[in-house]
């Protein structure tokens, strides 16, 4: 019975009921196939929906003008940044927690920012002669925890303090990278160099970022973005305060950069860091694997 019914729901020439030729739906597949693997095979970092470069805007510490100045400016340009937290303030949980639901992206900055003593002043048990790499990693691990709380997700990147990478006189960066903890981490300088490197060539656990003075202007700010542009590269700004606390950028400079980077939205993609890599790792796999 079994097989007369199959027998009748067939029709001669390889057709199912409703004229439904599988040799052309085969002919159609292996179409679709090549030109899957035809723009899998040319897709590169350089050109995500025909952007030339990307430009990730970051911004450390969690401070208040973040909150106030620098969330409400990308929010009304419709575009997303990163946010290294530490040293939360109960106060400021609940703002945070929306900022990750308003699609920005939170990451790690330990709980505490230990930096080497000399940098400047702190409690002794909160630097990073007071660590060893074993006990960085495990405030790294809480932080985690808590960037959990806050947005829900499994993985988050990192941002070395004051750009340091020894705990204790030793090198903490390796056993970050082994432990799986964070999916990059970000460092404090970039070079011309770094700014003309694909995406996917990048060291994950020494993410090039820029710095600016407080003094600098739009231009200054722009004229970043633009050498990435031009070399093809990733542009990663790295921020603190924005119109107040330390080490701030003028709110002028910093809304003017977010208005002209909506206005090149057609050669520059404005994302965050994950988003960044996971599109890479997405585009390698498929050119990889056509």
């Amino acid at each position: 019975m079994l097989r007369q019914a199959a027998s009748r729901s067939r029709q001669p020439h390889g057709r199912f009921e409703g004229g439904l030729n599988m040799a052309l739906v085969a002919r159609i597949l292996a179409v679709m196939t090549v030109a899957v693997a035809a723009f899998a095979s040319t897709a590169s970092f350089a050109r995500p929906l025909g952007a030339k470069t990307v430009v990730v805007l970051t911004y450390d510490d969690a401070l208040p003008s973040q909150l106030s100045t620098a969330v409400p400016a990308l929010n009304a340009a419709g575009l997303s940044g990163v946010f290294f937290l530490s040293n939360l303030k109960p106060e400021a949980v609940e703002a945070w927690r929306a900022v990750a639901a308003e699609g920005h992206e939170l990451a790690n900055h330990t709980l505490f920012h230990p930096c080497l003593s000399a940098t400047f002043s702190a409690s002794p048990r909160n630097t990073l002669e007071a660590h060893t790499p074993q006990s960085l990693l495990e405030e790294i691990a809480q932080a985690n925890t808590l960037l959990a709380a806050l947005d829900g997700r499994k993985r988050h990147g990192y941002a070395m303090t004051c750009g340091q990478t020894l705990a204790g006189g030793q090198d903490y960066i390796e056993p970050l990278r082994r432990s799986g903890l964070a999916t990059y981490a970000r460092g404090v300088s970039a070079s011309a160099e770094d700014l003309r490197r694909d995406i996917a060539s990048l060291d994950r656990m020494h993410v090039p970022a820029r710095g600016f003075a407080e003094d600098a202007t739009a231009q200054d700010l722009i004229a970043f973005a633009e050498e990435a542009r031009a070399g093809g590269g990733m542009a990663v700004f790295l921020f603190h305060g924005v119109g107040g606390d330390h080490l701030a950028v003028s709110e002028a400079a910093h809304a003017e950069l977010l208005a002209w980077l909506v206005s090149h939205r057609d050669t520059i993609w404005t994302t965050t860091l994950q988003q960044a890599f996971d599109w890479s790792d997405a585009a390698t796999a498929g050119s990889e694997n056509p």
